[in-house]
């Protein structure tokens, strides 16, 4: 334990399961010191995560919320719920995701999602739900609260660059594509607010259960992977005080090196959210004193 996070309040979605980012993000807080609704659409090991946070933490420093990320209704009432039972609201980690259902397998059995045109609409719908429309749904229901007290942290877990274009990895790739660049509008949006809004990504295949479900026969060795515990240490320093005013990021958190000064430690994990530095690519025309934005098509 450690007072980073003392006083402080979190909501993890997806933080349901035997073994997962979620569940490790979710204690990772504890252990630094907030109190944390440990939040997941099936009950599932969620109350057993929540046990073993209040272990860490103390009595009542930890909550069980089952919710569908996926129900507007549902997660409005999981974000009041959260601020009734832990007294209030500083940090969201929208972590909660999914993976397409296997549709093909090759004569070697391998398998994988298919191609573009051969995942069912039903099936893109429902990773669409869950990664795309889940974040907003949180974010929606939680930001006026993080707003009116002038604080907050707002923080998506995506996936690496090389995932959202990967064959063969629709409609997961594209979905996490779309959640990081909402983060960085938010972060654009609530500049000033004392709200800010990055993404932390593992940087590589994660040995969770979800992983090991669609990985299996293709011969990856779990001691190869990287461990869902490598996810806490920089949300936990983004969630963080020392992180005022740090937002529109991206942290790749197999690079995170917490034996660096903090300044040396972003520039090895850090870089802009969603690949701003490739600069601005659209020509905009001239807009009027009036124009507060202009929706771009092409």
């Amino acid at each position: 334990m450690n007072e980073t996070l003392s006083g402080k309040i979190a909501i993890v979605t997806g933080a349901g399961s035997d073994r997962g980012i979620g569940a490790a993000i979710a204690l990772g807080l504890v252990r630094a010191g907030a109190k944390v609704a440990f939040v997941d659409i099936h009950r599932g090991f969620l109350d057993r995560n929540v046990a073993q946070a209040n272990a860490i933490g103390g009595a009542k420093c930890a909550t069980s919320i089952v919710a569908d990320v996926t129900d507007c209704e549902a997660v409005n009432h999981a974000v009041e719920q959260a601020i009734s039972e832990l007294g209030g609201l500083h940090i969201l980690i929208n972590n909660a995701g999914t993976v397409p259902k296997i549709v093909s397998v090759d004569p070697d059995g391998k398998s994988s999602s298919g191609r573009t045109w051969e995942v069912s609409p039903v099936e893109w719908q429902r990773v669409v739900s869950v990664n795309v429309n889940g974040p907003y749904n949180f974010v929606r229901a939680a930001v006026g609260h993080l707003l009116n007290q002038g604080w907050g942290r707002i923080i998506g877990v995506t996936t690496s660059l090389d995932t959202m274009y990967s064959p063969l990895a629709v409609p997961y790739g594209p979905t996490k594509a779309a959640h990081e660049a909402m983060v960085s509008v938010l972060a654009k949006e609530l500049a000033g607010t004392g709200v800010t809004a990055n993404v932390v990504t593992p940087g590589g295949l994660t040995n969770t259960n979800q992983v090991r479900v669609a990985m299996k026969g293709h011969g990856f060795s779990q001691a190869e992977m990287l461990q869902p515990e490598v996810m806490a240490a920089p949300c936990i320093w983004l969630a963080s005080g020392e992180a005022d005013g740090f937002t529109d990021q991206r942290i790749v958190a197999r690079l995170w090196d917490e034996t660096l000064p903090t300044a040396a430690r972003l520039a090895k994990a850090g870089a802009p959210a969603a690949w701003q530095q490739l600069g601005a690519q659209a020509k905009l025309p001239a807009a009027s004193k009036n124009t507060k934005a202009i929706c771009i098509l092409e």
